[in-house]
């Protein structure tokens, strides 16, 4: 049987713990994971990899070094291709799944 996930039980095991993902799922050779984002998180890239946003609820923005900021609202989605530096970062408690 194919189970079935739901998006606000996960939410729920994430207890209000800022920047600690929980596993939702995955997918081939990747991990579907969401967290709360609160706060500002660090710099960093990734090298091998894009890192894919999808904002859950709430609004989360995606801070470059060389490039404009990227503010995403509920229901929105965002790529940040590898080895770009990015920090992301929010005012209000979001939901944000990414891989």
């Amino acid at each position: 049987m194919i189970p079935k996930i739901d998006l606000k039980e996960k939410i729920k095991e994430i207890n209000g713990s800022p920047w600690h993902p929980v596993e939702v799922a995955r997918v081939n050779d990747q991990v579907i994971r969401i967290a709360l984002y609160k706060g500002e998180y660090h710099w960093h890239k990734h090298d091998n990899e894009d890192e894919f946003f999808y904002v859950l609820q709430g609004q989360i923005t995606i801070q470059f070094k060389n490039k404009p900021h990227l503010t995403l609202n509920e229901g929105e989605i965002a790529v940040v291709p590898k080895a770009v530096e990015h920090c992301p970062k929010s005012d209000v408690e979001s939901y944000c799944s990414n891989v």
